[in-house]
């Protein structure tokens, strides 16, 4: 079934076109990924699809009585809304529903009601259909449904009394992401989920949209993210959508393939219209061949023109240089802590980094990531142990805020002030390879998008020409192309690299060392992203013991909880107690509804003994279904910390 379909979408706004034949098909249980690099119209086209904006030409047609759900960028809520309750509004029908039925329970269990049989008979009907249709929106998987997305996003139990109002921009935006999860409509429209996620919630986000009953579509620039999640790929450019069938990786291989062919037919066109003229020219003035010279003239204008293949719009180019050659021994770090006064980050830190070598930061937000690499430049100062740069070293710093930059300052300032050795014809082609051109070098840094001051930055650095790159969330505000330029120039790169990121996409191109940040502790790995997540899953299942390190040990005393061994039977244990518990949940609430079915049947029937009786077995189920979800919540965390020091 067709739930969503758009035909020949054109949209322009005064002295630009954005969409010119824009085509989307989204059909039941569907995955349908848009791309495009920015500024092309993606967010336009979303915006047309969900109905916030017009088309100028086309139509959309979304089926009749399918829930469509996206995911706004802000949150519109009260300072009394607290994090559950803005969840769970959007069930604010089946609560009303819960509530209706149990004073329709109550009224039925009333002697005046039943010993007027027409009454009771009407009321015991309404209370059948109303029962039917709250069973066949969920309404009793509702709470396990809301506890389980909020934990996988990030909220655990003691965040939910909080109040929306004092969430960050981040928080806000993986609550609106969790609200409309826990409703789950036919049609999930996402529009860059993975934002504000760190790795381990992306994996939780991914294995839960494999499994996720409706349609998807999405506008996403993480590549790994689309691989897993993604089954086609709709490409916006020039105006137009192309659809190609796969995820990200095969649409990467189609594209190829297709831009190849339509290189080759374009080619050979254009050697047959040189050939053709040719010929004309040579014989359209001698009157033997005037005639076959004419002919082919009027054949020459019938033919039907191959467009030049045009790939992305324009790309920015870079190549990383290194001025001079760092020795062999790039960084030491000894037994360092970082924290600050109210916040000691994991410890001790340990690490030897030799020349030419690629360092991937991992770990979940807020746990130190940024901090270690403004320690390594000399912004944050260790609590204690020793940092020390090899000899030769000349560090280059991407800083993801772009703290560096001056908001009063055009583009070309920038990069004059900062490197005032070059003319200005060099610092104009600097820029023009990041995409400045004209009179666009000439725009106060305060004005440009995100995604221009991550072009400047990079620009910046690589006129630095330093022999080690430290970068903080690089591909932050980039598009897919800007992303793979940027990979091909850092895999080219013959210095070290330092770097922090969620983009496991990016992290398995680059990353020959994985450095994670734990709970209290850091570790590291050889391999990128996807053989660190191996060895890790291959450790939990096989893993029997794994005791505390020396670094662990000389930490202070952690609570007897955290500092026990962790064995592989106490997680089978726990994992079996979880598995246990959502049965247990599950057959509750098909208790719920058998019994709400039999109290029906009752009540037409007029079995008032069999009313009292059925009621109270109703309340011992729902109370003692709220028991099972706290002790399955209570159990599901339980297994999470003890898998995080399962490496400890």
């Amino acid at each position: 079934m067709i739930l969503l379909q758009a035909n020949h979408i054109a949209k322009q706004y005064p002295g630009h076109e954005v969409l010119l034949d824009a085509n989307v098909q989204v059909q039941s249980g569907e995955r349908v990924a848009l791309v495009g690099p920015n500024g092309v119209g993606k967010t336009t086209l979303l915006r047309i699809l969900t109905g916030h904006e017009n088309a100028d030409a086309g139509e959309v047609r979304l089926a009749k009585g399918v829930p469509l759900g996206y995911v706004e960028q802000f949150i519109d809520a009260t300072e009394d809304v607290t994090v559950y309750d803005y969840v769970v509004a959007v069930f604010n029908e089946l609560y009303a529903m819960e509530k209706h039925l149990r004073k329709m329970e109550t009224a039925m269990a009333d002697p005046a009601v039943y010993a007027d049989s027409k009454h009771f008979a009407q009321l015991a009907a309404a209370y059948d259909r109303l029962r039917t249709d709250f069973e066949s929106k969920g309404g009793y998987a509702v709470d396990a449904r809301v506890r389980r997305v909020l934990s996988g996003l990030g909220f655990p139990p003691e965040t939910r009394p909080q109040l929306v109002a004092r969430l960050s921009g981040g928080q806000k935006t993986r609550l609106s992401l969790a609200r409309l999860l826990a409703w789950q409509p036919d049609l999930l429209v996402l529009d860059e989920p993975t934002n504000y996620l760190d790795t381990d919630t992306l994996t939780w986000l991914e294995d839960y949209l494999q499994n996720y009953p409706g349609a998807i579509f999405m506008v996403s620039h993480d590549r790994y993210f689309l691989d897993r999640i993604a089954q086609t790929i709709v490409e916006l450019n020039h105006g137009v959508t192309t659809a190609y069938v796969g995820n990200y990786t095969r649409y990467v291989e189609q594209k190829a393939v297709n831009l190849a062919s339509e290189d080759k037919r374009y080619v050979q066109q254009q050697q047959e219209i040189q050939r053709m003229e040719n010929f004309i020219q040579k014989n359209i003035v001698r009157a033997t061949t005037t005639r076959r010279a004419q002919s082919r003239r009027k054949m020459l204008d019938r033919l039907v023109r191959v467009e030049k293949p045009q790939d992305h719009a324009s790309q920015m180019t870079l190549r990383f240089t290194c001025q001079r050659p760092s020795g062999k021994d790039v960084l030491q770090v000894q037994d360092v802590y970082l924290g600050y006064p109210d916040k000691v980050l994991p410890g001790p830190l340990n690490l030897h980094l030799l020349r030419g070598q690629r360092l991937a930061v991992l770990g979940p937000n807020g746990i130190g990531k940024t901090s270690f690499l403004r320690a390594l430049m000399g912004h944050l100062q260790p609590l204690s142990g020793s940092i020390h740069w090899g000899q030769h070293v000349d560090v280059g710093y991407y800083d993801q805020e772009q703290m560096h930059l001056h908001p009063e300052k055009t583009v070309l300032q920038e990069v004059w002030d900062s490197y005032p050795r070059l003319d200005r014809t060099a610092v104009r082609t600097a820029l023009g390879r990041f995409l400045f051109r004209g009179t666009e070098v000439e725009k106060p840094i305060a004005g440009l998008s995100g995604g221009e001051r991550s072009r400047l930055a990079l620009c910046l650095l690589m006129l630095q020409q330093a022999n080690v790159l430290v970068m903080d969330e690089p591909t932050n505000h980039l598009d897919l192309v800007s992303k793979e330029v940027l990979e091909d120039a850092l895999q080219d790169y013959e210095g070290t690299l330092i770097f922090v990121s969620h983009d496991r996409y990016f992290i398995d191109a680059l990353a020959n060392r994985v450095l994670v940040a734990e709970a209290d502790k850091w570790a590291l790995h050889p391999g990128n992203y996807s053989e660190y997540m191996e060895k890790k899953a291959i450790e939990e299942k096989w893993q029997p013991t794994v005791s505390p390190s020396p670094a662990t040990e000389s930490r202070p005393a952690l609570p007897s909880e955290n500092r026990r061994t962790v064995r592989s039977a106490d997680l089978r244990k726990l994992r079996a107690k979880v598995a246990d518990l959502e049965t247990k949940i599950a057959d509750n609430e098909t208790q719920q509804s058998n019994i709400g079915a039999q109290l029906a049947t009752a009540a037409q029937q007029a079995d008032v003994e069999s009313l009292s009786a059925l009621e109270q077995k109703l309340l011992d189920l729902q109370q003692h279904h709220q028991l099972l979800l706290s002790t399955w919540e209570n159990t599901a965390l339980d297994l999470e910390h003890l898998e995080q020091q399962l490496l400890d």
